[in-house]
């Protein structure tokens, strides 16, 4: 009984699947497979130990699944729809694992391909893609989460190296990381500019944030920088402010948005498995009126969701995605994406809140969802000050 909880049911009332090309069903099915097979048998013990799943991580790279739609350095060809496609699956199966690819292709990569040099690319993103090599996105700091432009690290430059002092927190991949990008203020100048520390580099420091109840099988880490030497050829020639920066952040919320439709995807097949499983009061869960209720407004929410998720693919497409459509994205699939995991964990009762039913996972996971990449308060002020405006935050 409930043998089933958890896997894909193909959750598409709205046939999304039709607006999809024989490549993007082919790597939609890749992951779905990967997800079913080999992730989700494995994933409760990680989560619950605070392990990180290094096998299914490199299992990403080997199923071509890691680049987030660069184009070349060995990256996979993948279209904008197919690479959320891939965030949506990997983040139905589990949030900590949808966290690391976000990090290793989304943030790390992307800052890559986006503001680095040839010589950057080729060295580091044939490794990532294939995940022989580990990145990391060291922006967020102990003071300055929200307000990450007042990042107080500094970058000094000191003839052909800048060094680098300051403190991060909640890197994704900090203490695993072969290279690391860090952002820095520049004392010359004052801009916010990018560079690579690679695994080794002197005085860079990470320590493993424990005691987490969310995403704990992915690792974050709190950075000290004292006196890190970069050579000028690590650092991001691309990267002059934070406007560059946030080129860069623009694309995770796109992927933040199929990630939350992943894990809403999830609750509400767990939910309708259980609930056509589960007999009380001598008939099935299903035969109630009140759980078709929920099942159909939990429905509603994940096909308004997978519009909006393919909607974004399109928009990338022809090149008009803006950061306040993407930010406006975020703020709604997550905030949905919560609903519909609380409901399934009503729907499932008492077993709502065992791990081997998946679905409290996936509440305590969206919590973070719900918070990186700019918070859905800083979200809806982005687009606040879009369509009015006004700014109503500095």
């Amino acid at each position: 009984m409930y043998e089933h909880i958890g896997r894909s049911r193909g959750t598409d009332y709205f046939h999304i699947g039709d607006q999809l090309t024989s490549d993007e069903r082919d790597i939609w099915n890749r992951t779905r497979h990967f997800v079913d097979d080999e992730v989700l048998p494995v994933i409760n013990e990680h989560w619950e130990s605070a392990e990180f799943p290094r096998t299914l991580a490199r299992r990403l790279g080997e199923l071509g699944l890691v680049g987030d739609g660069i184009q070349g350095y060995g990256c996979p060809p993948m279209s904008p729809i197919a690479t959320g496609l891939v965030h949506m699956e990997v983040n139905r199966g589990d949030g900590s694992l949808g966290t690391f690819l976000g990090v290793q292709a989304g943030l790390a990569m992307q800052s890559i391909a986006i503001l680095g040099s040839a010589e950057q690319k080729e060295r580091w993103l044939p490794a990532m893609a294939r995940v022989e090599a580990v990145g990391a996105f060291a922006l967020t700091e102990p003071t300055h989460g929200s307000d990450s432009v007042a990042l107080e690290t500094t970058a000094r430059r000191d003839g052909d190296t800048w060094v680098l002092n300051g403190t991060k927190k909640w890197i994704g991949n900090g203490t695993i990381a072969d290279v690391v990008v860090v952002w820095a203020r520049s004392t010359e100048d004052g801009k916010v500019k990018g560079f690579l520390v690679p695994r080794g580099t002197p005085g860079y420091d990470a320590r493993r944030i424990d005691g987490k109840v969310s995403l704990r099988a992915v690792w974050q880490a709190e950075i000290t920088l004292t006196d890190v030497r970069v050579p000028e050829s690590d650092r991001l020639p691309g990267a002059e402010s934070f406007k560059d920066t946030a080129r860069v952040l623009a694309g995770t919320r796109n992927a933040v948005a199929w990630g939350a439709l992943g894990h809403a995807t999830a609750a509400y097949d767990i939910a309708v498995g259980y609930c056509t499983e589960r007999t009380q009061f001598g008939k099935p869960l299903v035969s109630f009126q009140i759980v078709q209720d929920k099942l159909v407004k939990m429905l509603a929410e994940v096909c308004s969701m997978q519009l909006y998720c393919l909607r974004l693919g399109r928009l990338i497409e022809e090149g008009r995605l803006t950061d306040t459509i993407a930010a406006l994205a975020k703020m709604n699939n997550t905030r949905k994406a919560r609903q519909v995991v609380a409901e399934a964990r009503d729907l499932l009762g008492g077993n709502g809140i065992l791990l081997e039913f998946h679905v409290m996972r996936h509440m305590a996971d969206m919590e973070a969802l719900h918070t990186y990449e700019g918070t859905e308060t800083i979200q809806t002020l982005i687009v606040g000050r879009d369509i009015t405006g006004v700014g109503a935050f500095a």
